[in-house]
């Protein structure tokens, strides 16, 4: 398993959240977990980006920093759910607040984004 060189900077709340946070897909399993995507193979099918190892990975660390729990059912095959915590249905409102945000924003969020990606491309070519 990876092992940080950086001693992780928590001198703030920001930086406390943001280290529990901190994953490419950790916001979205919240998310979906909340709303009632809890199998992994669900989780799998809304985030098809997403590698199932690397989804693995990250829902193991949200039960690690309390935010999700898993439950295994004892049937075979065996049927694995995730459910949030007390600390996990906490971040919710926040994750919330960060999907509205996106979507009224969604057009010059697409802009500075599509921008970005284009000047990028042009600095490698």
């Amino acid at each position: 398993m990876y092992e940080r060189k950086i001693i992780p900077n928590l001198n703030c709340g920001l930086d406390l959240i943001g280290e529990v946070l901190y994953g490419k897909w950790k916001i979205r399993l919240l998310w979906f977990i909340h709303i009632g995507h809890q199998r992994p193979s669900e989780l799998q099918r809304k985030i098809p980006d997403a590698s199932r190892r690397v989804l693995n990975i990250q829902l193991k660390e949200l039960e690690e920093h309390e935010l999700a729990t898993r439950k295994i059912y004892p049937v075979v095959p065996p049927k694995v759910e995730y459910s949030l915590t007390e600390f996990g249905k906490t971040v919710i409102p926040v994750i919330a607040a960060l999907r509205q945000c996106g979507d009224e924003q969604e057009d010059p969020l697409l802009d500075v984004i599509l921008k970005h990606v284009v000047s990028s491309e042009l600095d490698i070519v």
